[in-house]
């Protein structure tokens, strides 16, 4: 079976990514702060940001392919916090590269929608980045550095993903769930608009554009554009949970050090062309009742 090498596989992609990929792949995944145990998967403590422990970990492993997963991504932390945003975000993402390219194996990383301003969506693989934010930033940074040493590697933009949390690691529902649960008010963004789809079929998709694509930029978001607000109402009708604790609010009315465009739903027919096929965000709840509430 060949190896896979999954970096950040205790965060919540990772985690969903590596119960997928065990079923084919010999899988290797990294942490760092966050020890944890999966069954099936080969774990192995490095910092992404020392080169020689990389560098040692590829010798040792000699992996048949590498996800890059793991990132500093939350975006206000990455606005107070820039240089250890660049190192973590670019600077161990091109390292990762280069080693991948000198090995020849495929080389897939994780960008974001929040290389786009939002002002004209829904947007294309091709249309300029334009980020807002200094997490956009530096992820655009990423995807040109890549790009520029090793062309043949597969760039990823994801979407606002929720889902099952891992065991050190939680999707932004996870406190919408408990707030709503313990019966306190919930506030959410109807000016934010995006695609969300599940960590599971975020990682179906990652997974088909490992194997179908290389020196491409894909799009995995889902079939729906929907506010935090309508996102959050559908959510708790699906889940079982009260709706009117739930209320409008603008991005104004909570400043954050880190500003948010408007709308950066992906348009992802290329992706469904090569068979991704998200389903809809009902069918999503539905299948993740069970692991949720």
């Amino acid at each position: 079976m060949k190896k896979l090498l999954v970096t950040g596989v205790s965060g919540f992609l990772g985690w969903n990514l590596a119960q997928l990929s065990k079923k084919n792949w010999q899988v290797y995944g990294t942490y760092f702060s966050h020890a944890l145990e999966i069954t099936g998967i080969n774990l192995c403590k490095v910092d992404l940001t020392d080169f020689l422990a990389i560098e040692k970990l590829f010798l040792e492993i000699k992996p048949d392919a590498v996800i890059h997963l793991a990132a500093q991504s939350q975006p206000n932390f990455c606005q107070k916090n820039p240089e250890i945003s660049h190192q973590v975000n670019v600077a161990s993402t091109i390292n990762l590269a280069k080693l991948a390219a000198e090995f020849q194996i495929p080389f897939l990383f994780t960008s974001t929608d929040l290389v786009f301003e939002g002002t004209k969506p829904p947007y294309q693989e091709s249309d300029r980045v334009c980020p807002i934010n200094l997490y956009g930033e530096h992820k655009a940074e990423a995807e040109r550095g890549i790009l520029n040493v090793y062309p043949a590697s597969i760039i990823c933009r994801m979407p606002l993903m929720f889902g099952i949390p891992s065991p050190c690691s939680q999707s932004f529902i996870q406190p919408f769930i408990q707030t709503l649960t313990v019966g306190k008010s919930l506030s959410l963004f109807e000016d934010e608009m995006r695609s969300p789809v599940s960590g599971k079929t975020a990682s179906e998709g990652i997974l088909l554009a490992l194997e179908k694509c290389r020196g491409e930029i894909l799009h995995l978001g889902g079939k729906q554009s929907i506010s935090r607000y309508q996102f959050g109402l559908l959510m708790a009708e699906k889940l079982g949970l009260p709706t009117d604790k739930i209320s409008a609010c603008l991005q104004a009315d909570v400043p954050m050090p880190a500003p948010r465009p408007r709308d950066v739903s992906l348009n992802s027919a290329k992706a469904y062309d090569l068979g991704y096929n998200p389903p809809s965000l009902g069918e999503e709840f539905k299948d993740l009742k069970r692991y949720l509430v």
